[in-house]
């Protein structure tokens, strides 16, 4: 009796979790999908067209149109993107983030061809949205990712590593050596980008978020969780402060990079990026960052 109590306590935490696998069987919102080499490389221009656009607004106050604007195939330009009120360090880092980005585009674009660039959302309020998901509670003032320089790392937080583990998940999925070959080198420099926004944060993990009462450290713990809830498919994504179990050997508590149990890079998948990005937690109800959906075949199948 004990062993089965025991047993049946474990399933349900399993099941609470909402791991990719129970007992071997992938559950349902898990699963992967059956797509091209193609529309699979094509998702990815959701995510670094909102790169691109967040940090060369961020940074210079100027995006994609203004340095290839056949990039964007007849798409709106972004809402509520701005110039962020950023220090000279900063502001060249996430500058340069912006360049890398337009030469993701170019790549893609080249290889595979392009899709129109979806609507992106990239207002106060859209971020505020997300923060007050995160954190469970309406902050006030409205969190506002242009206001300084460590509001604009904590938003960068989104960004990055749901690319990163995007591309980790498409490559095995991948047909073509070369669209392996460039998705491979894709996420090189995503989750290069997503190391420096990480470690820039651990640096002041401890510090607190005026006037939130929040520490950096709790930030990140928030956002990371609130994107395993709407993803629905177990423990992806890790703050930069982790319990001693979930440390890299389990030897430590900073988690400057997020990674498995071997300190193996996670994945997800499309579906399991859209609920994150549309922050429904649904790939068929576009919302948050995207509010009339993703573009590419992928993100147009999901939507009623």
């Amino acid at each position: 009796m004990a062993h089965r109590s025991c047993l049946s306590a474990f399933l349900l935490l399993l099941l609470a979790l909402e791991f990719v696998t129970v007992m071997g069987v992938t559950l349902p919102q898990c699963r992967g999908i059956v797509a091209s080499d193609v529309d699979r490389v094509q998702f990815a221009l959701n995510l670094e067209f909102f790169e691109a656009e967040f940090f060369l607004f961020g940074a210079l106050g100027k995006g994609v149109d203004d340095f290839e604007p056949s990039f964007a195939q007849g798409g709106p330009p972004p809402v509520g993107a701005r110039i962020a009120n950023l220090d000279p360090t900063i502001r060249s880092i996430i500058e340069e983030f912006g360049y890398q980005e337009i030469g993701h585009l170019r790549s893609i674009i080249r290889t595979v061809g392009g899709i129109p660039r979806p609507l992106l959302n990239l207002t106060v309020q859209a971020f505020t949205e997300v923060v007050n998901l995160a954190t469970n509670t309406t902050l006030s003032p409205p969190f506002d990712p242009y206001a300084n320089s460590l509001n604009f790392l904590l938003a960068s937080y989104v960004i990055p590593y749901v690319g990163l583990v995007g591309y980790v998940g498409t490559i095995p999925n991948l047909v073509s050596s070369n669209n392996r070959a460039l998705v491979a080198s894709l996420l090189g420099v995503e989750a290069g980008q997503d190391a420096v926004i990480r470690a820039l944060l651990y640096q002041r993990a401890n510090e607190i978020v005026i006037p939130y009462g929040l520490t950096v450290a709790n930030f990140t713990n928030h956002i990371s969780e609130l994107r395993n809830r709407l993803a629905m498919c177990g423990v992806k994504d890790e703050g930069l402060i982790v319990p001693l179990q979930l440390g890299a050997e389990n030897r430590t508590t900073s988690n400057i990079l997020s990674a498995d149990a071997n300190s193996l890079s996670y994945s997800r998948t499309p579906t399991e990026i859209l609920r994150i990005l549309y922050g429904s937690g649904n790939e068929s109800r576009p919302g948050g960052f995207l509010p009339n959906g993703g573009s590419g075949r992928i993100a147009m199948t999901f939507l009623p």
